[in-house]
C-alpha cells in the first residue's frame, strides 16, 4: 500500500491533539487576520463623522458585538476541531453546505484580488511614479500584481504552518512600525488628536452607526474564524484568543485609518509613512499588512472550494490564487461595492452555525451522525437574512441578517419536529 502523506490542515477531519498550535502562535495568526486595509477605510469614515469620544465609543461597542460573534465561532471551531465547511455539513446538510462554502470562497477570492491591487497600485504610483487610472494599468503594475499573487498564493498553499510563519514575521513589524508612524504623525501635527478629530468631523454619524461600520468592516472575514481557531489547544483559548486578537487588531487598523485621514488626508498608514518620508518602510509595511489577510482569505477559499468540488485544499488554493491574481485589477476598480454587499450575506451563515451547534451539540461531538442532504431551513435562513441585511435601512445590517436567519432556522426546526 502506498504511503499517504497526512493532511496537516485537516481539510475534512477534526484537528487532532498533536495538530493543535501554541497559544501565542494562534494569537499571531488571528491578529494577522485582522490586519485588513478595508478596516482602515472604515477608520477614515469614522474620523469624518465622529468626534474622538464617539470614535472610541464606536470602537468599544462594535468591538464587543464583533467579539461576541467571532469569539463564539472561535469557541465552536476549537471545541470541535472542524472547519467552517465541516460545521456546515451538520447545520446545512452535505449538499446544503455548498452554499456557505461558495459564499465564503467567492467573497474571500474577491478580497484576495482586491488586496493584491491595493498593494500594486499604490506602489506603482508612489514608488515608480506610474500613472494608474480605472482605464489604464501600466504593464509594470501587472507585474507587481503577479509577483504579489505568486508569493501570497505560495504561502497559503503550504497551509496553517506557512500562515503561522508569515504572521510571526508580519504582525510585530506592522504593529510596531505602524504605531510608531501614527505617533510621529500626531506629534508633528499642530493640534492634538482630540482637537484634530473635532476639526475634521462633520457629525454625520452616531455612535450606533459608527459601531455598525466597525462590525461591517470585518464581520464577513470573521465568519471564517473556525477555519483558524480549530487549531487552538482548547475551546476557551480559541474564544479568548479570537476576541482579544480581533479587538486589538481591528482597533489598530481603525486608528491607522483615522490618523491617516485627519493628518495627511489619506486612508492608509502607507500614506502616513510616505508623508513622513519613510519610503521603503511604507512599501514593506503595506505588503506585509496585505499579505497576512490575503493568506487567510485564500486559505478559507481553498477549504470552501475543496468541500464543493472534492479536490484537495492545496489544489483549490492554487486555482483560487490564479483567479484572484488574474482578476485583481478588475476587482479593485469594479467589485469593491459588490464585495461590501456580499459582506452582509455572510453573518447569517455564522449565526446559523452558532444556533445549530448549541441546539445540537451531540451531533458535533460525533463523527457517526446522520447528515441530511440539505437542511432547507438553514439555506432559506441565509438567503432571507442576506436580503434583509442588504435592503433594510434600519439598525445594523449584519445583525439584522443574523436575527432573520436564526428565526428561519428555529421555525424550520419546529416544523420538522411536528412533521
Amino acid at each position: 500500500m502506498a504511503y499517504k502523506k497526512p493532511d496537516v490542515d485537516f481539510t475534512s477531519s477534526r484537528v487532532t491533539p498533536d495538530g493543535r498550535k501554541s497559544n501565542i502562535s494562534m494569537f499571531m495568526v488571528m491578529l494577522g487576520f485582522t490586519f485588513f486595509s478595508a478596516s482602515m477605510w472604515a477608520g477614515q469614515s469614522l474620523a469624518a463623522g465622529l468626534n474622538f469620544g464617539q470614535f472610541i465609543g464606536a470602537l468599544i461597542l462594535g468591538g464587543i458585538i464583533l467579539g461576541a460573534y467571532t469569539g463564539t465561532l472561535g469557541f465552536i471551531g476549537a471545541k470541535t476541531g472542524l472547519t467552517l465547511d465541516m460545521l456546515a455539513h451538520r447545520s446545512f446538510g452535505r449538499k446544503g453546505s455548498w452554499l456557505p462554502s461558495a459564499m465564503i470562497s467567492f467573497t474571500q477570492i474577491g478580497w484576495f484580488g482586491v488586496g493584491l491591487a491595493m498593494f500594486a497600485i499604490p506602489v506603482a504610483q508612489e514608488v515608480f511614479h506610474l500613472e494608474v487610472t480605472p482605464d489604464h494599468m501600466p504593464f509594470f503594475g501587472y507585474i507587481l500584481v503577479a509577483i504579489a499573487g505568486v508569493l501570497m498564493t505560495a504561502s497559503a498553499y503550504f497551509g496553517i504552518k506557512s500562515l503561522t510563519i508569515v504572521s510571526w514575521i508580519a504582525v510585530p513589524l506592522v504593529g510596531i512600525l505602524g504605531t510608531v508612524a501614527m505617533i510621529m504623525a500626531v506629534h508633528r501635527g499642530d493640534t492634538t488628536l482630540v482637537e484634530q478629530f473635532a476639526k475634521v468631523n462633520d457629525g454625520s454619524l452616531t455612535v450606533i452607526a459608527g459601531a455598525g461600520l466597525v462590525i461591517g468592516s470585518f464581520v464577513s472575514g470573521g465568519t471564517a474564524t473556525p477555519n483558524f481557531a480549530r487549531f487552538s489547544k482548547t475551546a476557551k483559548i480559541g474564544c479568548i484568543t479570537t476576541v482579544v486578537a480581533f479587538f486589538l487588531g481591528n482597533s489598530l487598523m481603525f486608528f491607522f485609518g483615522a490618523v491617516s485621514s485627519i493628518y495627511v488626508g489619506g486612508n492608509d498608514i502607507f500614506e502616513v509613512m510616505l508623508n513622513l518620508n519613510m519610503f521603503y518602510i511604507a512599501v514593506f509595511v503595506l505588503g506585509l499588512n496585505i499579505w497576512t489577510t490575503n493568506d487567510n482569505a485564500l486559505y478559507s477559499s481553498g477549504l470552501g472550494l475543496s468541500n464543493i468540488f472534492g479536490f484537495s485544499k492545496k489544489t483549490m488554493v492554487l486555482i483560487a490564487g490564479i483567479i484572484g491574481t488574474v482578476a485583481a485589477v478588475w476587482l479593485y476598480w469594479n467589485f469593491c461595492g459588490w464585495l461590501n454587499v456580499l459582506n452582509c450575506t455572510l453573518p447569517p451563515i455564522g449565526a446559523i452555525l452558532i444556533i445549530s451547534y448549541f441546539m445540537n451539540r451531540s451531533d458535533y461531538e460525533s463523527d457517526n451522525v446522520e447528515i441530511k442532504t440539505v437542511n432547507w431551513a438553514a439555506v432559506i435562513g441565509v438567503v432571507l437574512g442576506a436580503i434583509v441585511a442588504n435592503l433594510l435601512k434600519w439598525g445594523i445590517p449584519s445583525i439584522n441578517g443574523m436575527v432573520v436567519a436564526i428565526i428561519c432556522y428555529l421555525v424550520g426546526r419546529a416544523l420538522n419536529k411536528k412533521a
